[in-house]
């Protein structure tokens, strides 16, 4: 496949660099420091399940540099996505199918914005990993999993391509008729992680292992599985608890990306996450008082650490 990555950091980087290792023809866009080191010596992805790297050949730095392709795939933080689709829609993959692997319910959304309706495929991803330094992708543990799906049934053809890519690059991947309810159940626990442990400052562990937190916890992640449920994704009343019940599996030092960059003084995808839930419950009439209060307490942090903080 003639696959572009947009957005070469943890998530694009990763999947693309494997994509690239089983032989697709794998173009990302990058910038910045990034982009100058993975143009000197392509881009290194350190994994436990085997290291991979690059062509430095495969990098350009915008959307406009990209040719043709067969799949888009969008891997920028959340913030950029308005952008990004609008560089799409006047690109020379503007007619391509584009696969969202960002955080969130609101990104397919604003891809739609711009993008034909038939073109935007449904799709999360499971995986810790990050820019470690500029040139290098970190892949934290096993867990490196795809789920997409199909909207339309012109996108049926892609899909079966890319599940095939995938398994021939060593991805987990499967594919979902309920591509958006699998979506919501993800957003239901990334909230509620990143909610927690950004707000405690502290990792999942402390977080569960306190009566309050564990509380803000479960309740966080209630109020977004009743705001899904409104919104016409038919979760089950029980599906908070049997997260949090998921969340006891989880390494006691495991956090959340917005807890990181809370830490390491970088913008937030609160509005997103948080704060997208707290704003469409509001348009909706659904109450999320929890998830309203995270980010009032957060707002002050989301361009970043606040001068003289």
């Amino acid at each position: 496949m003639r696959i572009a990555v947009v957005g070469a950091g943890g998530v694009g980087g990763y999947f693309g660099a494997r994509l690239a290792a089983a032989g697709h023809e794998v173009t990302f866009v990058a910038r910045g420091r990034h982009l100058e080191a993975v143009r000197r010596s392509g881009l290194l992805v350190r994994s436990p399940l085997g290291d991979v790297r690059t062509s430095p050949d495969a990098f350009v730095d915008s959307v406009a540099g990209l040719g043709a392709a067969d799949l888009v795939v969008v891997a920028v933080k959340l913030w950029d996505t308005e952008d990004v689709a609008g560089q799409l829609a006047s690109s020379n993959v503007g007619t391509a199918p584009v696969l969202s692997l960002q955080n969130g319910v609101h990104k397919d959304t604003v891809l739609r914005r711009h993008l034909p309706d038939t073109s935007v495929l449904g799709g999360v991803c499971f995986i810790s990993a990050f820019i470690e330094e500029p040139g290098v992708v970190r892949h934290n543990g096993a867990l490196q999993k795809m789920v997409f799906g199909a909207r339309h049934a012109s996108q049926e053809t892609v899909v079966g391509d890319l599940l095939a890519a995938c398994r021939e690059a060593g991805i987990d991947a499967e594919t979902s008729a309920g591509i958006d309810r699998v979506i919501w159940e993800k957003f239901v626990f990334l909230v509620g992680l990143s909610a927690t442990t950004a707000a405690v400052r502290r990792p999942i562990g402390v977080v569960r292992s306190h009566d309050r937190s564990r509380a803000l916890l479960r309740e966080v992640m209630e109020e977004t599985v009743a705001l899904a449920q409104v919104s016409g994704v038919p979760l089950d009343d029980t599906f908070a608890e049997r997260q949090l019940a998921f969340c006891d599996t989880l390494p006691a030092d495991m956090t959340s990306s917005m807890h990181n960059d809370l830490e390491n003084g970088n913008r937030l995808e609160l509005p997103w996450l948080s704060g997208g839930v707290a704003d469409l419950a509001d348009r909706l009439g659904v109450p999320a008082p929890r998830n309203r209060t995270v980010a009032d307490i957060l707002a002050p942090y989301v361009l970043g650490t606040p001068a003289g903080a």
